[in-house]
């Protein structure tokens, strides 16, 4: 798997509580603004370290993602297969937002012809990652566990309508994603109110924990920062830019590191512009997805799907 470091930059401390969802809840006084403001800081934050890795004059080139060299791309191994499972919550985007991304993914592609793309069928976001990277026969009784309690937790979009708004790409040298933040009132659509927003897609997630916990699972997420956000692109060369993919060299290049940056920021720019068109609510369309497998791009298998509903 690429590794690159994962953590908090939403620039305030964050109390440390046994639902971990609850601690940001608590630092932003249960204020949906405050917690879309610490979510934005977040993100903002974090593409501006990127940045300044990617275009620093030293950089090593773009980190690999080891699993997905071998099962795409020209260094390919038929052979391979992915010994990791996992057992996740996954919130799909609606068409629109599938749409969009892959208006992004062209434009990123026309700077970067050799990138890989998450399929737009394929596209998640990872509400509640239970665990990661067992044997089958592991997750397969974790799923045993929590069958009995399973309807009740992949309908908690359904009761409650977590709102996502304000797209924008996030990226770092491993990876590109489409990143959210939870509504606040803004623009609200249909006969929504905009008190609902008060329950965030944070709330959500801290919901999720606590029923997966209460069924008798143990939570074992990788991490817990405040990111909403769909993967939709992944290093597998060492060059995407053009040419033979397998030769380092173009990437070493500032100019080129430098364009892809600018492409990334225009694409930003265009997204703020158009607010509208990338907003979605979870549930919306596909409810909850309760999956198991080998999951990492896209794969595995559905276990129980959640009740959708229709954008009011």
């Amino acid at each position: 798997m690429a590794k690159v470091a994962i953590e908090d930059l939403s620039g305030h401390t964050t109390p440390v509580t046994g639902n971990p969802y609850d601690g940001l809840i608590s630092a932003t006084n249960n204020n949906s603004k405050q917690l879309q403001e610490r979510y934005d800081l977040h993100r903002r934050t974090r593409n501006e370290q990127q940045k300044a890795k990617i275009v620093d004059e030293n950089f090593p080139g773009w980190v690999l993602d080891e699993y997905l060299v071998k099962l795409d791309g020209p260094r390919r191994d038929p052979s391979f297969v992915d010994p990791r499972n996992c057992l996740v919550f996954w919130a799909r985007p609606p068409q629109k937002v599938r749409n969009l991304v892959n208006v992004i993914q062209q434009k990123l592609q026309d700077v970067a012809p050799d990138l890989w793309l998450m399929p737009l069928d394929s596209l998640h976001m990872t509400a509640m990652e239970v665990t990661h990277s067992l044997t089958t026969e592991e997750i397969e009784h974790l799923v045993s566990i929590l069958l009995p309690n399973v309807d009740a937790i992949v309908d908690l979009p359904y009761h409650h309508r977590a709102r996502l708004i304000k797209p924008m790409v996030s990226y770092d040298s491993a990876a590109l994603a489409l990143s959210f933040v939870p509504a606040s009132g803004e623009a609200v659509p249909g006969d929504r109110r905009a008190s609902e927003d008060e329950y965030t897609y944070h709330h959500l997630r801290r919901d999720l924990y606590t029923a997966i916990e209460n069924a008798g699972v143990k939570v074992a997420s990788r991490y817990v920062v405040p990111s909403a956000h769909l993967t939709i692109a992944r290093f597998n060369t060492p060059n995407v830019f053009g040419g033979d993919p397998m030769d380092k060299a173009p990437t070493l290049e500032l100019k080129k590191r430098s364009r892809w940056i600018r492409e990334i920021e225009m694409i930003n720019d265009w997204l703020e512009a158009i607010m509208r068109g990338g907003e979605w609510i979870v549930g919306e369309e596909r409810g909850i997805d309760f999956r198991k497998g080998r999951l990492w791009y896209g794969g595995g298998e559905t276990i129980k799907l959640g009740t959708s509903f229709a954008h009011r």
